[in-house]
């Protein structure tokens, strides 16, 4: 056989290409695709960390080229492309790819739109100040260094990473048959979460979701619920919806726009611009005039310009199924464990990273130790001679060498080879008694330093507060608020917490626009003053309803049309007084034709109150609170009308009071509710009064004994008449009559049951708005006609009025 045969072997081509396939699969995952668990960095991130730190790139150091750190990365540690560095370098410095940028850039580092970076020739950088946290104590042999790709040099194998970088920063990469795609949090609630796991190891995934309640984007934005968010920590995998923040606004001539303020995260904006143009263009979508983006550094902002006759929330809801103004998130927590690519829950992510600071806690303690008791063994020795001084000089003067010296201080006091030198190279000026008290001081420091050093590496516990307490500073230093928002469901926000809660008035005009003011913006005035505008309104519109409520109250809209519609006080647009406010169809779908009878401000759906319903045609029902619990966004059916019957009132009851209903030609009836049974929220209801011919009920109130009834004429007339005249009657009566209309007085607008501490807000068909404490109304007999409480031009009227109660502030002002 020749030699050259004999170099030629036999091998299986399937078996060599799956070895080959697999080294070349743990390549890629082990040393370039995948973060560690423990620091959140793929090697390359890593190693331009490193190379940063080694070539003094502070945040208090002027910023450097760009391409010097590429360079010195490519030379030293990572031998691959050029781009391939730099990219990362550049996303780092990214404040819409990291929540907290680990890199400070300086240059075109890209957009949101997807810009291009500038060439690294042009850019500069420098670590950022969180970034000393991921190197800090590198030097004192907290964690294994490694050969570098030519065993020139050491690397560092993982950074000590002072704060959980995988969940605060997050990570993405392909590896081979496998990816990782982990969110970004908020270091302030990943930080809380460590310390609860410190404070219990035994902590459980939804345990911990109490403090890290889910992902934080840099580019914020909304998250729509929080299944994804439980399913994806519990398990490691899991799908979390991600929404743009946007509001509509009106923008003159009676049409709207919807405004883009926040991006899902990694969306590209010009892209999603471009998309929605696309669908524009292909009648997809119709009713959008206009398409601009007028984003600055101030923030972002896109403007989708409206036609007069479409609805914006229904647009909306269109953009986000064909958009990616809603996307969706695929978590998939796959980290390094030791080497090897596991899929973590959230628990085990917090474990591995405690694990990992326990160590480099131990390690930097046996570091200081070692240096500590190293400088306490010389500082021994220099007592030693401070102490026999004379012998040790006169012993260095009669040796020949240098050698023979120390050779003779080992010798004749006991001394080690360091502490024989150390005496040597000791100066003449130790010698002077301010100095030997230094040594002495720094001795008994040492002394102590090495106890309480000694002390950390005996006990789990004392290493833990060490990673508690440096956890807490970081937190200090470099915690902020939240930015993405966590929405309960596609429409009502969570984070109710954060929006203040406070008496706010609510306001709604006849053409079906809503506001809402805090209610300072309103000050009692004197009875028959020509009032204040509330609303800006046009000739043919005027404020029909208005109501006082917290903020965070749900409010029930009552229709016309016998239909209930839901949203949250706070979710109504706050506008000043001038503001004409948003029309209502873009808060609720409501039909055409339909507008707004009544609305019940409700803090809990308990089963212990009632709604109670009268129509125009007089018409009553009373049905349980808890069945308007749940209602659609599109309106559920509240009571069954008869044809041509409209509703008119809702009140909330406990079931057991007594009930008024008032006419618009001045009858009334007083009735026990008791009178009216429970009924089911479709049922139709009961006969409450007789009308005559061309009558119509025109309000409902609960009766309080102790209060007033106040009634109020459309040409700015009322009286307050005691309740105690209006005598109860049965269900289903003419009543009794509680005013004489007039042509100067005009037909009734509101009858209301009024206390004395209570003010009254009385609103024109022109928007003008008094406010008139009750108690400045003369009580009457309800026989009486009244007096003027607003003056009203001869084209206008009364159209509405409601109970406002007095705020503290309000009543220290009128006395």
């Amino acid at each position: 056989m020749s030699e050259e045969t004999q170099r030629i072997s036999e091998i299986n081509i399937s078996q060599e290409m799956r070895n080959s396939f697999l080294d070349y699969a743990m390549s890629v995952i082990v040393s370039r695709a995948l973060p560690d668990v423990r620091d959140g960095l793929k090697p390359v991130h890593r190693r331009i960390l490193y190379t940063m730190h080694e070539l003094g790139m502070t945040p208090d150091k002027p910023y450097r080229k760009s391409a010097n750190v590429v360079g010195n990365v490519l030379a030293s540690y990572h031998p691959h492309g050029d781009m391939a560095v730099y990219d990362a370098m550049v996303r780092m410095a990214q404040d819409f790819s990291y929540r907290y940028m680990l890199v400070d850039g300086h240059g075109n580092f890209g957009s949101v739109d997807g810009d291009a970076p500038a060439a690294m020739r042009y850019t500069e950088a420098r670590m950022a100040p969180i970034t000393m946290e991921m190197l800090r104590d590198i030097q004192k042999e907290t964690i294994d260094f490694g050969p570098n790709y030519d065993g020139r040099l050491e690397e560092p194998m993982v950074l000590p990473a002072r704060f959980p970088n995988l969940l605060v920063n997050g990570a993405a990469g392909i590896a081979v048959g496998m990816a990782t795609n982990i969110p970004p949090h908020n270091l302030g609630e990943v930080i809380d979460g460590l310390l609860a796991m410190i404070k219990n190891p035994e902590i459980t995934v939804d345990e911990l979701i109490k403090y890290i309640k889910g992902p934080d984007f840099p580019t914020a934005g909304l998250i729509l619920g929080r299944e994804g968010i439980k399913k994806a920590y519990k398990t490691g995998r899991g799908s979390i919806k991600m929404r743009a923040k946007t509001r509509i606004e009106e923008a003159g001539n009676g049409k709207m726009r919807i405004v883009v303020e926040e991006l899902p995260y990694q969306v590209n904006k010009a892209k999603l611009v471009e998309k929605i143009a696309e669908l524009v263009r292909d009648k997809k979508l119709d009713g959008i005039t206009d398409l601009r983006d007028e984003s600055d550094r101030n923030g972002m902002r896109i403007v989708i310009e409206l036609r007069r006759d479409v609805n914006p929330r229904v647009l909306l809801n269109n953009l986000y199924k064909h958009t990616s103004l809603q996307t969706s998130f695929g978590v998939n927590m796959l980290a390094l464990v030791d080497g090897k690519p596991l899929v973590l829950n959230l628990q085990q992510v917090l474990y591995h990273y405690l694990e990992h600071q326990k160590e480099v806690i131990r390690r930097r303690t046996q570091y200081d130790l070692r240096k500590a008791e190293e400088r306490a063994h010389i500082l021994e020795g220099l007592r030693i001679a401070l102490d026999h001084i004379d012998e040790v000089i006169n012993l260095i003067r009669a040796s020949q060498t240098a050698q023979e010296a120390k050779d003779g201080l080992m010798k004749t006091f006991g001394l080690s080879e360091k502490q024989a030198q150390a005496i040597l190279d000791m100066r003449l000026q130790r010698l002077t008694g301010l100095e030997r008290e230094k040594i002495e001081e720094e001795y008994q420091e040492l002394l102590k330093t090495i106890a309480e050093l000694k002390a950390i590496l005996a006990s789990e516990e004392r290493i833990l507060g060490v990673v508690r307490d440096e956890l807490l500073e970081i937190r200090k230093k470099y915690a902020d608020e939240r930015r993405t928002r966590i929405m309960l469901n596609t429409e009502e926000i969570e984070e109710e917490d954060l929006i203040p809660e406070d008496e706010v008035a609510i306001l709604l005009t006849h053409r079906g626009y809503i506001k809402r003011m805090p209610l300072s913006s309103y000050r009692a005035q004197h009875r028959g003053g020509r009032g204040v505008s509330g609303m800006g309104t046009r000739d043919d519109d005027f404020v029909q309803h208005l109501f006082v409520t917290s903020s965070h109250n749900h409010l029930l809209f009552f229709s016309n049309k016998g239909k209930v519609y839901t949203i949250k006080a706070y979710e109504v647009p706050e506008l000043g007084r001038a503001a004409r406010g948003t029309p209502i169809i873009n808060m609720i779908q409501i039909e055409q034709g339909e507008y707004i009878e009544a609305i019940i401000p409700v803090k809990e759906f308990t089963t212990d109150n009632y709604l109670f319903f009268a129509t125009k045609h007089g018409v009553v029902k009373k049905t349980p609170l808890e069945e308007f619990g749940r209602i659609r966004r599109n309106g559920l059916f509240a009571i069954n009308l008869r044809e041509g019957d409209e509703l008119i009132g809702v009140h909330l009851t406990d079931g057991s009071q007594e009930v008024i209903l008032g006419t618009r030609m001045g009858m009334s009836i007083r009735f026990p509710e008791q009178d009216v049974r429970q009924m089911g929220r479709t049922a139709t209801g009961v006969k409450g009064i007789a009308l005559s011919d061309g009558d119509e009920v025109i309000d409902m109130d609960v009766v309080d004994p102790e209060k007033d009834a106040l009634l109020v004429t459309s040409k700015g007339f009322g009286k307050r008449t005691p309740l105690s005249e209006y005598r109860t009657q049965s269900r289903g009566g003419k009543g009794i009559k509680t005013i004489t209309v007039t042509e100067k007085k005009g037909t009734v607008v509101g009858l209301k049951v009024v206390s004395p501490e209570e003010d009254l807000m009385i609103v024109t068909t022109n928007g003008v708005i008094i406010r008139v404490n009750v108690s400045e109304i003369s009580s009457m007999g309800r026989y009486a006609q009244g007096v003027k409480l607003i003056s009203v031009k001869d084209d206008e009227e009364v159209a509405t009025l409601a109970r406002v109660a007095m705020t503290e502030e309000e009543e220290k002002e009128d006395e």
